[in-house]
């Protein structure tokens, strides 16, 4: 089974879908992808249903988008209303505090999980915000050389977080989740989901873009990271932001070597893809 957490950048530097999958190169391996920052319906990338259209050129029979918020991030958004689906997946609208939501496809953004393993049940819990939003370094569009791009100051509003869980016919439960960026409070949304993820059966596996730098993901905890490099930036890695844990291995030898970590290169976004294959 080979599982992979990737923030995308919305795939603003792939050409198309099939240049996104061909990164991934699942092969004919069991797979799950968690993916963040991710657009369904927006100008700015083609009105596309990214998860979906993903999961189409993985062969994906199942996908699950979570709309963090509706509208464009840097933009103009907002919260999504009560009346509106969290979570929808390929079987349709499936939460929105758990109703139907409305059928005409607001642009959207948010994090999604792909799978061609069966999914029993789907899961979703909302992490809140920050009141507070920081300055963060971005790419600029220009280039400083070939390689090195520029980077410009913003100051950006936290959007609400959530995170989405698979439990997987295979026995294994995922959940992928994008963290705030601002310090503690993406600590706290990480113990959230920790604790949510521990009462769900079978083996655990979290992944996702948790804005934590140094391993304190898993530092003072049983929680074992299953893959250690640098995703951020892409251009240049020297951070690891991008993390893939588990509860359940890494106790034993035995464990330890059924997991294989997979270095994958990419330019389509600012983050690389985290990957393992687990035997």
């Amino acid at each position: 089974m080979r599982i992979t957490s990737w923030n995308l950048l919305h795939g603003q530097g792939a050409a198309n879908f099939r240049a996104i999958a061909n990164t991934l190169d699942v092969g004919n391996s069991d797979f799950v992808i968690g993916v963040q920052e991710v657009d369904a319906y927006q100008d700015r990338s083609d009105q596309v249903f990214q998860v979906s259209e993903l999961a189409s050129e993985l062969g994906a029979k199942y996908f699950a988008f979570v709309r963090c918020v509706i509208g464009t991030p840097g933009f103009k958004w907002r919260r999504v209303r009560k009346d509106e689906a969290v979570l929808i997946t390929n079987s349709g609208s499936t939460n929105s505090g758990e109703a139907g939501g409305n059928s005409d496809n607001p642009p959207s953004y948010g994090i999604g999980l792909i799978t061609n393993i069966p999914v029993t049940k789907w899961g979703v819990l909302a992490l809140g915000k920050s009141v507070i939003g920081l300055p963060l370094v971005f790419p600029s569009g220009e280039a400083d050389s070939d390689i090195k791009p520029k980077l410009r100051f913003i100051y950006v509003k936290d959007e609400p977080r959530y995170a989405v869980a698979a439990q997987l016919e295979n026995g294994y439960t995922v959940v992928n989740m994008h963290l705030s960026f601002v310090p503690f409070v993406n600590l706290f949304q990480l113990w959230r989901v920790k604790r949510w993820l521990a009462k769900m059966p079978g083996k655990h596996i979290l992944l996702g873009d948790f804005n934590l730098p140094f391993d304190l993901p898993v530092k003072f905890s049983k929680w074992k990271s299953l893959v250690s490099m640098a995703s951020y930036p892409t251009w240049q890695p020297k951070i690891q932001f991008d993390y893939i844990l588990s509860d359940n291995f890494g106790a034993d030898k035995s464990s330890q070597e059924s997991i294989r970590p997979i270095f994958l290169r990419s330019d389509i976004s600012d983050h690389l893809p985290v990957t393992i294959e687990i035997n």
